[in-house]
């Protein structure tokens, strides 16, 4: 049996994103309300086009600050299996010859979580534009990827022997952190700051896999090999993975601001299980 859909995740994702945008529309509406009550030059009966900068577009120097946000997982657990069903089927013909450990024996399922994190960084600003590094932690609230499923086929050998291969597989993948270290470079106009960042992430990961082979034989008579079962499973697995996203930040006060952005992260393989993050967060800052 296979998770939900991952259409109904994906769903879920896009009602979800939708939300973040609201959020981030609210943020930029408040700043700009919060920015006209700063301008009280009306109020003097004169207007001068040589207006001080106002403190609070000023970007540079140590930031911290906390987010929330939700994520989707996808996880490719296809090959999962395969260096468990090649070892069980080593040095024999069939594996030679028809590979029954490059099958793909499980699917690919979307599961969505949300999270928490904070990040601490350090702006620098030559005139509009800004550039800045941070390193972030971020602890999903649950994701716990599940998936079973099986694969028969029949194939022939040189031997002159026709196997009946059945292989059944499952799987699951948690993560149970990460954190990120990530460039960014932006550029601010009035009380605004879009940027895009780069980046490397950390994460920890628990991972099992099983697999069960069973292979009946005719070759002149019928004989069955397995059914040979075999398992691999580990907790706090440290990966690596690729960051890259696009943000915001807004003004709202001198020295703080709020905090909208989509991160994207790559992770390389765990066990061979292929994994990947998208991430909508909002969060509320402040600069020192």
């Amino acid at each position: 049996m296979t998770s939900p859909s991952p259409n109904s995740g994906r769903r879920r994702w896009c009602a979800r994103a939708a939300a973040v945008v609201a959020v981030l529309i609210a943020a930029a509406a408040f700043g700009r309300a919060r920015a006209a009550d700063l301008d009280d030059s009306y109020l003097r009966g004169s207007y001068s086009d040589d207006v001080a900068t106002p403190a609070y577009v000023r970007w540079d120097g140590l930031v911290l600050g906390g987010t929330i946000g939700l994520t989707n997982m996808s996880t490719n657990f296809g090959n999962g299996t395969s260096s468990q069903i090649a070892f069980i089927l080593r040095n024999s013909t069939l594996e030679n010859e028809a590979q029954p450990s490059s099958w793909t024996t499980l699917p690919k399922i979307v599961t969505d979580s949300s999270q928490f994190g904070g990040f601490l960084g350090y702006n620098w600003q030559w005139e509009e534009l800004v550039l800045g590094v941070d390193v972030a932690y971020n602890r999903p609230s649950s994701f716990d990827s599940k998936v079973s499923d099986s694969i028969e086929r029949i194939v022939g050998t040189s031997d002159g022997v026709t196997h009946d291969v059945l292989l059944q597989s499952e799987a699951s993948l948690k993560l149970l952190d990460y954190a990120t270290v990530r460039g960014r470079a932006g550029y601010a106009f009035g009380q605004f700051l879009p940027y895009a960042m780069l980046g490397v992430a950390i994460g920890r990961f628990n991972y099992s896999t099983s697999v069960t082979v069973t292979d009946h034989e005719t070759v002149g008579f019928v004989g069955t090999f397995g059914p040979v079962t075999n398992t691999d499973a580990k907790d706090n697995v440290i990966d690596a993975g690729f960051v890259a996203g696009l943000g915001m930040d807004v003004a709202v006060l001198p020295n703080v601001f709020l905090r909208a952005e989509w991160e994207y992260i790559y992770w390389g393989p765990v066990n061979s299980i292929k994994s990947a993050l998208n991430t909508g967060r909002v969060g509320i800052g402040i600069r020192f």
